[in-house]
């Protein structure tokens, strides 16, 4: 017979698998003159989602269970903890996301492909029902990430696939911490649950660079006040550095790419510039790794792999408005209260005034 947690458990499942089943054939009844290719596609995101869900265990029990291994249960201990911390400190949603755990076989929950014209740094969108437009499209098979990428390729488009540790969904469904959150290599798993559950807490439809720009603020000023919380070291002021520097001179190639397709040259022209250009980045890269930086070699895969316009989209979205974001947080005197006020004031207005709004908030020499 099930033990009264392990029915409350799977009646949980049940009515998330329900109401995940309902918001799919919503979706696909919106979009029934979308062709074949976008109901497949709708096909494969629910079932994985039911898949994911399907899989969730309490990170309490995972906690409490015995045969949990001493270090996940210690990294989930803090992540409970910093669910908590979220809520009570930083304003962002007290609900069911981030209570539960599964276990992936990768590295990665979902593949994200960007696209971009040969001659264009401006990304091919996607639009959504409950999203809106986005400026990529997320698989949760590699394969089929790769396939559409080739698809993409084969209508003149420069792609770049990169692989997701987690993603939101919007406060529909409570999202599980994952493993691939706590893989080598990847972001502190506290600063990417405080990024998630901002999407939660203020999300515009068609709107990806303001979304992702203040959810990676909220990661990194949140992640910083939780380690003070934790009387921890602050995040190294070097590795801050670096990154800084890194995202600001990828930005500055892409403006430099888009001013070069502005002007009135041939492809070929065009082409040769390009190249100049991202060896310069590569050329500067290369010298900040010998002269400042020896020590720390996360940029150099992505420096080393090919370069192109779809690939710098993602450092547009993610980057483009952290530094008006933190102009903002110090404006508002360091209280999350005031901060979320003054975003969603900004939020609420016209695309065109939100965009100078957030420019006058850049400090002078900003990438953008």
């Amino acid at each position: 017979m099930a033990t009264a947690p392990a029915r409350a458990r799977h009646g949980r499942m049940r009515r998330a698998a329900r109401r995940l089943a309902l918001a799919v054939l919503a979706a696909l009844a919106m979009l029934l003159l979308g062709g074949c290719r976008t109901l497949g596609y709708y096909a494969h995101v629910g079932h994985g989602q039911l898949a994911l869900m399907a899989q969730r265990e309490p990170i309490t029990e995972v906690i409490a269970d015995p045969a949990t291994d001493p270090a996940l249960r210690e990294r989930l201990g803090e992540l409970r903890d910093a669910r908590a911390f979220a809520s009570e400190r930083l304003g962002l949603p007290r609900n069911g996301s981030y209570t539960g755990y599964v276990a992936l076989p990768g590295p990665y929950v979902t593949w994200n492909v960007f696209a971009a014209p040969e001659f264009s740094v401006e990304p091919l969108t996607h639009c959504f029902p409950i999203a809106g437009c986005v400026a990529y499209r997320g698989y949760f098979d590699a394969d089929r990430a790769r396939r559409e990428a080739a698809r993409l390729r084969g209508r003149g488009y420069q792609t770049h696939v990169g692989g997701v540790a987690a993603y939101s969904t919007l406060d529909w469904f409570d999202d599980p911490v994952l493993s691939s959150m706590l893989a080598p290599g990847q972001d502190d798993p506290v600063g990417v649950m405080f990024h998630e559950l901002a999407h939660q807490w203020l999300y515009l439809r068609d709107d990806t660079a303001f979304n992702e720009s203040l959810a990676s603020f909220v990661q990194r000023q949140g992640l910083r006040e939780w380690r003070a919380a934790r009387g921890k070291s602050p995040p190294d002021p070097a590795l801050e550095a670096h990154e800084r520097a890194f995202v600001s001179h990828a930005l500055a190639l892409r403006d430099t790419l888009a001013a070069i397709y502005r002007r009135p040259l041939t492809h070929e022209a065009m082409r040769a510039e390009r190249d100049t250009a991202i060896a310069g980045f590569r050329a500067w890269h290369a010298q900040a790794r010998r002269e400042r930086w020896p020590d720390d070699a996360r940029f150099d895969r992505w420096v080393a792999e090919p370069i192109n316009n779809a690939k710098l989209v993602p450092l547009g979205l993610y980057d483009r408005w952290v530094p008006a974001f933190s102009a903002l947080f110090q404006q508002s005197g360091g209280d999350w209260q005031r901060f979320e006020a003054s975003v969603r004031a900004i939020a609420a207005q016209p695309r065109a005034t939100r965009t100078a709004s957030l420019e006058a908030l850049l400090p002078p020499g900003s990438a953008d």
